[in-house]
């Protein structure tokens, strides 16, 4: 969003991305839709599968779930500065793990936990910035700490919100949209990504985006990217580790994501029971997933810089799944938990490689409805 701000010429903004200068900016922005994922089922997306050679390669925030990436997009941040952590994480104040996406506590304030003004919020002061989503999105609590800014278009079926988008970005000279698409993550979380239920979403997903970029105006610049991938966790393998007492041996509180736990020590406890409780998960399962301590995740930088607020958002301990499994604490989740089939949270590329496709290039640039590069490429 930086970029895209920078590329419409707004003020305060790098275009660290290198993209074209445009009157109008688009992002679409699929929920769950990984880099591997497209190019595995790319026969049943024939339009971007047009546009999969001159995609870009990026990596999502860390960790690879919605809350995060989102709040990345919105703030241009790094989650340790903006404070979304994981799907679940400790609130100091409360003493009490809260979730930072549907289920937000009523008693944390999004503009206190997200402090920094969103792209939208400075686009704004500038030029029109509109996001298109879901009704129900406008004034959630995620929408308000990571996403607020500009005018909101809601509209539930994609077709009503193409045509939300075509008609707010023909009425004005000049724009920033956010355009926000979350079926296919729905579906994939439900029911796998080699469902039929998936593959399905998908071909309705790259219908709509042809849809969309032949409607868009011409001076349109029309960007897709994503929030995560996803792996499919056969039950098998969606484990309970609160079956395990040793491996709760001295927490107070879990959180995180089943690919990305957080743990967080009872209060008095130091070094020594950290240690003792990591060697514990190394043991259980050291061969399939990550065990780091707070201290090292931080010192290698996969929350970004860290503010000294967010420091004990983060679990004393973290564990990141390596291979295809799935750790829940069954104290703590609904049963529904268990039967979710598809799965993020973690460092694989799997989870963290995203796309930038470029759909739509404006006409002045020499663009086209979906111009064909040589090969996808890191960005």
């Amino acid at each position: 969003m930086t970029s895209a701000a920078a590329a419409l010429g707004a003020d305060g903004f790098t275009n660290a991305l290198g993209l074209p200068a445009a009157r109008r900016v688009a992002v679409v922005m699929v929920d769950g839709l990984g880099m591997g994922l497209l190019r595995k089922y790319a026969a049943h997306a024939p339009f971007l599968r047009e546009n999969l050679a001159s995609a870009r390669i990026l990596s999502s925030a860390f960790p690879s779930t919605t809350a995060a990436s989102l709040a990345s997009l919105g703030t241009g941040l790094a989650p340790g500065q903006h404070g979304m952590v994981g799907y679940d994480v400790l609130d100091p104040a409360q003493d009490a793990v809260v979730n930072m996406l549907g289920r937000w506590d009523a008693a944390v304030d999004p503009l206190v936990w997200q402090p920094h003004p969103t792209v939208f919020e400075r686009v704004a002061e500038q030029l029109p910035v509109v996001t298109v989503s879901h009704p129900r999105f406008e004034t959630s609590p995620m929408t308000r700490a990571a996403l607020r800014g500009g005018a909101f278009a809601g509209a539930d079926a994609i077709h009503a919100q193409i045509d939300a988008a075509a008609r707010h970005l023909a009425a004005a000279p000049t724009m920033l949209m956010y355009f926000y698409v979350n079926d296919l993550d729905k579906a994939g979380h439900r029911w796998g990504i080699d469902s039929p239920h998936w593959l399905r979403a998908l071909e309705d997903l790259d219908a709509a985006l042809r849809l969309l970029a032949r409607r868009v105006p011409s001076d349109t610049l029309l960007l897709l990217t994503a929030d995560h991938g996803m792996v499919d966790v056969p039950a098998p393998q969606r484990i309970d580790y609160s079956a395990r007492p040793d491996l709760l041996e001295g927490v107070a509180h879990t959180g995180g994501e089943p690919r990305m736990l957080h743990l967080y020590l009872a209060p008095g406890a130091g070094a020594v029971e950290r240690d003792a409780l990591a060697l514990r998960w190394h043991e259980a399962y050291g061969s399939r997933a990550w065990v780091l301590t707070r201290d090292e995740a931080v010192e290698a930088g996969y929350f970004g810089p860290v503010r000294e607020e967010v420091l004990p958002r983060i679990g004393d301990l973290l564990v990141l799944a390596r291979e295809g499994i799935a750790l829940l604490d069954g104290r703590r989740v609904q049963p529904a938990a268990f039967e979710m089939v598809g799965q993020h949270g973690s460092l694989t590329r799997a989870e963290r490689d995203i796309p930038l496709i470029t759909l739509a290039t404006p006409a002045a640039a020499g663009g086209t409805r979906g111009r064909r590069g040589k090969g996808a490429r890191r960005g």
